[in-house]
């Protein structure tokens, strides 16, 4: 496991080329990804420590560099993480925040982030940054929960896309009618999923649940990405699942299908045609 000043130093350091996509795994849903021209972005990354994690923190606010997005994609803290955002806000006065639209004006209120500074999105709406193309897509943490007034979720996925690579990351979700052939039709060359599931019994503790390690595989196998990443299975104990039973999963059922079990703070590199571990 990379970290602080080794994990650091190396986001700092790599160059990406032209077509291609670093990425390091920050714990749970969290992740830095890396394009050319050192566009960099925080995609629900949890940095605040807390007793309760298993892994933590890879990073600090004085160790993220410069951003030019942060995605929170619902206001729980291990996807939006309040402290750490409005000390982000404080030290870097050129990133630009993307939230469900719904939340955006509770941030601002609460976080005293200047509102130019954030964009708000919902299922379907795009924005542009820098070349960088951001597009909201509901996603149903155990449900869908539309603001029927405004018709804004409070659940939402990224499609990102930039330089003919396209990844899509789907906040916590579980599969809902209509999901899966609207990812499909993104054409996605990465697909990072969440896979430790739901039960009555987390649920009725306020834990919300998310896709099953076999629903993963299956949106997986209908999607065909290039690569499917399992995420969300190891930040908290009673909210875990083990990696492996979807990586056999998709060995069984979809044995054409690529997939890869991220390590906190190794760098991943994907292009159009491969994919590199490099430790």
């Amino acid at each position: 496991m990379k970290m602080h000043e080794e994990l650091e130093n190396e986001i700092g350091s790599t160059k990406v080329v032209s077509g291609s996509c670093a990425m390091w795994w920050l714990g749970q849903m969290g992740y830095v990804l890396k394009f050319d021209d050192d566009k960099l972005i925080y995609l629900d990354a949890y940095l605040t420590d807390n007793p309760r994690r298993t892994v933590p923190p890879l990073l600090t606010v004085e160790e993220i560099g410069d951003p030019l997005l942060i995605l929170g994609s619902h206001n729980h803290s291990d996807h939006i993480d309040r402290p750490i955002w409005k000390e982000i806000a404080k030290t870097n006065k050129d990133v630009t925040f993307v939230v469900p639209e719904i939340h955006k004006a509770g941030i601002v209120s609460e976080l005293g982030i200047d509102a130019e500074k954030i964009d708000g999105l919902n299922d379907l709406m795009s924005i542009d940054c820098d070349g960088i193309t951001i597009t909201g897509v509901a996603s149903a943490h155990e449900f869908l929960d539309k603001d029927e007034d405004s018709g804004l979720y409070p659940f939402l996925g990224f499609i990102i896309e930039y330089n003919g690579i396209t990844i899509y990351h789907p906040g916590d979700t579980c599969r809902y009618e209509g999901l899966f052939p609207k990812i499909k039709g993104f054409k996605p060359d990465v697909m990072i999923l969440p896979i430790n599931g739901r039960d009555a019994v987390r649920l009725e503790s306020g834990c919300i649940g998310n896709l099953t390690y076999q629903e993963a595989a299956d949106f997986a196998g209908y999607v065909k990405p290039q690569l499917t990443i399992p995420g969300h299975f190891e930040m908290f104990a009673h909210n875990a699942e083990n990696p492996d039973l979807f990586v056999e999963y998709m060995r069984v059922k979809y044995p054409d299908l690529s997939v890869t079990i991220p390590k906190h703070g190794i760098k991943l590199v994907i292009n159009r045609r491969d994919v590199v571990n490099e430790n």
